[in-house]
């Protein structure tokens, strides 16, 4: 491994290991906001909206589901504990592109503020990841 090799696989571990915080602490925040929601602000909603908010809730942690899913292989993968090869299967690729990047099932609801960020962030995430996943195949 020439230095430049060491430095180049340095600066990929750091950039992963930012990206897996990124993802490990939205889920988290993700989770709580679910767990806290639920009850909570839903009986002064309106039904369009409480339905909305559910489908995102459920849209939100599809991504997140499919977001570690990956960074937790692509860390096996960098460990040694899985093949690089692995990474190449369909199975152990980014999924559910069509759930994670839909369109939302009721349109022109105003979901609650914090969903709307949560939203915005993981799908911000969930594309990156997907570019990156995109970059296996070159």
């Amino acid at each position: 491994m020439t230095q430049s090799d060491a430095v180049e696989d340095t600066s990929n571990v750091a950039f992963f290991g930012r990206t897996y915080q990124e993802a490990l602490n939205l889920t988290r925040e993700a989770r709580d906001y679910i767990a806290g929601n639920l009850g909570k602000d839903r009986g002064s909603e309106s039904a369009d909206v409480r339905l909305a908010s559910s489908c995102e809730e459920m849209r939100l942690t599809a991504r997140m589901t499919q977001i570690m899913a990956w960074l937790l292989l692509q860390r096996a993968i960098h460990e040694g504990e899985v093949p690089r090869s692995e990474a190449l299967k369909a199975e152990n690729r980014l999924s559910g592109q069509e759930t994670c990047l839909g369109d939302p099932p009721i349109a022109d609801v105003e979901l609650p503020p914090r969903l709307n960020d949560l939203m915005a962030r993981s799908r911000a995430l969930y594309e990156r990841i997907q570019r990156l996943d995109a970059m296996l195949d070159a």
